[in-house]
């Protein structure tokens, strides 16, 4: 008879990955940030010893071609803090033949003899040189080489957005001048125009998107040093290590697609509402899925603490569900991360739908959801339907009223919001019953981001959301219950004015573009998200245009649907009045143009009222006002 006693790894044992995840480790979210610094990671790889998380660079490419190519002038490495403008400069400079032990010394600018015969000149990072003759000296150089026509040197500097702009306005007012460069930069960071051709910018701040975050997920989860885990005995006998059950979701997501691209989702929104989320976040997001453990020091496991988690039972305390909303974080240590907070506003576990909830709650003894509980709940014995899950929901629904105010009632409600999060990236995109975006403050944003891909692939829009803008765009322009959606009205309340309830109708256009009038949904090339694109008459220029965020798109859905323009987002309705009061301007105009039957004085005006049938239909009323004179 096989003895099938479990044989548990001596606690004092060193797991044969556990330099890899001490490694990885240093990439999330820890107090004191050591993947902050491009030198500590660089430094890190050497005492670990094990080779580094590689991610594609399209840009560095793309420089180093420019510098191959002998091209005059220099190269600007712009971004924020986290897009790796240092790590690019560092690759240049390897690449151009320059030294690891030269890049490492304390002096910000380094200097390099090309194979062309011209003088490379590194600026580290701008921020790091605090002497004003040294910064200047750079910015000389800069000027010289883009517009001074000097060929024998190119400098490379690597800066955030506002120190290269900041620096050239007090360079330029200590020299009595506007400096040229400034504007044409600004603008090129705006890209609100061209820029010197001598002067190549790559902005890294536009380039972390859904595909940036694949990237990294690709590199952490399919690192090489992952297969010394088949060696390591805290696997052995049955054992669940929380880390590599973790690794192991994010592969099998990344073959099926399902969990990386519902977070890639998430990424691509908050992106659209103006989340800048560098590699550096996306980095220490996927470290913490991976490692996140609320019950290990500082939220993060290594490999040594694994034994003792095995030992109290908590495995499901590293629910990577959780981990990616950094749920295994004190609360202050998770806000301090900007993705954590972009993430936190989806609201996903907080946000719920009826459907879902009464999978969660009365799945297990409801026969007609038994099928479905099972399938999508049951099916996860690691992070669905645990042993304490099922006891927290059985003390819920058999206690008294008294018993759902105790702290097992308490546990139950706080394992449900774990169970929404999980539900959010697990369900399938064909369970019409539970619809995933519901369990999210943003409801539509599917339909958004739908919308977005029908756009950049020159598709017909999908008329429920042209419909759905339409009616909601009716309702907040005059502030009434109106069920059009085959006309925009353009409401005032008999004034100029922001009011918020509006019946007279100065002008209305069709919701599909005709002969140069109405409305247009397009995409916007610059900020690269939809646009409202509204034309009153064929003979004005430049229609009114509202740029659609994921938020101003999520209100003008819900108050088709029926929400109170107040109650979802103030600022939000501060735009659209915004975009009304853009419009009434236009419409003046229209009025203001003369037209050949208007003869002799006026005697009488008329007004359109905008009436409503009983089925929320409205039309527009001409009513004349006689005028005494």
């Amino acid at each position: 008879m096989t003895d099938c006693t479990e044989t548990k790894a001596p606690r004092s044992a060193t797991p044969p990955a556990a330099a890899w995840v001490r490694f990885l480790r240093s990439y999330g979210p820890t107090p004191n940030d050591l993947n902050l610094f491009d030198e500590y990671v660089t430094r890190a790889i050497k005492r670990a010893k094990v080779p580094p998380i590689i991610l594609a660079s399209p840009q560095l490419e793309k420089m180093w071609q420019r510098i191959e190519s002998g091209t005059p002038g220099s190269i600007l490495v712009a971004g924020t803090a986290g897009d790796g403008k240092t790590y690019h400069c560092r690759s240049l400079w390897a690449k151009c033949g320059g030294s690891t032990e030269e890049w490492s010394g304390t002096d910000p600018i380094k200097k390099l003899r090309l194979t062309d015969g011209r003088t490379a000149v590194f600026v580290k990072d701008l921020s790091e040189i605090s002497d004003q003759v040294q910064s200047d000296e750079a910015l000389k150089i800069l000027e010289q080489t883009v517009l001074g026509g000097d060929d024998s040197t190119v400098l490379i500097v690597a800066t955030n957005h506002g120190q290269i702009l900041e620096r050239l306005r007090d360079l330029g007012e200590r020299q009595s001048r506007i400096h040229p460069l400034r504007k044409p930069i600004q603008d090129a960071f705006l890209l609100a125009g061209p820029y010197p051709e001598r002067l190549a910018i790559f902005d890294l701040s536009r380039t972390a998107r859904r595909h940036s975050l694949e990237e990294v997920i690709g590199a952490i989860a399919g690192h090489p040093e992952w297969g010394k885990c088949a060696e390591c005995q805290r696997r052995s006998g049955g054992n669940i290590c929380p880390i590599f059950e973790n690794k192991e979701r994010l592969i099998a997501a990344d073959n099926n697609s399902s969990f990386v691209k519902r977070l890639g989702d998430l990424v691509e929104v908050s992106r659209h509402n103006g989340w800048h989320l560098p590699v550096r976040d996306l980095l220490a997001l996927v470290a913490n899925m991976v490692l996140g453990h609320k019950d290990a020091k500082e939220g993060l496991l290594t490999c040594h603490a694994v034994a003792k988690i095995q030992e109290t039972g908590n495995i499901e305390h590293g629910n990577i569900y959780d981990n990616v909303f950094g749920k295994n974080l004190p609360r202050r240590r998770a806000n301090d991360k900007q993705v954590f907070r972009a993430l936190a506003a989806f609201g996903i576990g907080e946000e719920t739908s009826n459907g879902s909830d009464g999978l969660l709650v009365y799945g297990a003894d409801d026969s007609k959801l038994l099928d479905a509980f099972e399938r999508l709940v049951k099916i996860d014995q690691i992070y669905g339907a645990t042993d304490s899950f099922l006891a927290a929901q059985t003390h819920y629904l058999e206690g008294n009223e008294d018993a759902r105010l105790d702290e097992g009632a308490s546990e139950f409600l706080h394992l449900l919001g774990t169970q929404r999060r999980r539900l959010f990236f697990t369900l399938p995109e064909n369970e019409p019953d539970y619809p995933f975006w519901e369990m999210t403050a943003f409801r539509f944003a599917g339909d958004y981001l739908e919308l977005m891909a029908t756009l950049a692939e020159s598709r017909p829009i999908d008329e429920t959301v042209r419909l759905r803008l339409a009616k909601g765009l009716n309702r907040v322009m005059t502030g009434l219950l109106l069920e059009n959606s085959d006309r925009i009205f353009i409401a005032s309340s008999g004034g100029f004015t922001q009011s918020r309830i509006s019946v007279l109708c100065d002008t209305e256009v069709p919701t599909r573009r005709s002969r140069g009038v109405g409305m247009k949904i397009c995409l916007d090339p610059r900020t690269e998200r939809p646009s409202i694109d509204m034309a009153l008459g064929a003979f004005f220029d430049e229609p009114v245009v509202l740029n659609l965020t994921p938020v101003r798109f999520e209100f003008l859905c819900r108050v088709a649907e029926g929400s109170l323009p107040g109650s979802f987002s103030n600022e939000c309705l501060e735009d659209m009045l915004a975009f009304k009061a853009k419009l009434l301007r236009k419409a003046e105009l229209f009025r203001a143009m003369p037209d050949d039957d208007d003869v002799g004085d006026v005697e009488a005006l008329t007004l359109d009222f905008i009436e409503i049938e009983q089925n929320g239909h409205g039309f527009s009323l001409p009513i004349t006002v006689r005028i005494k004179t």
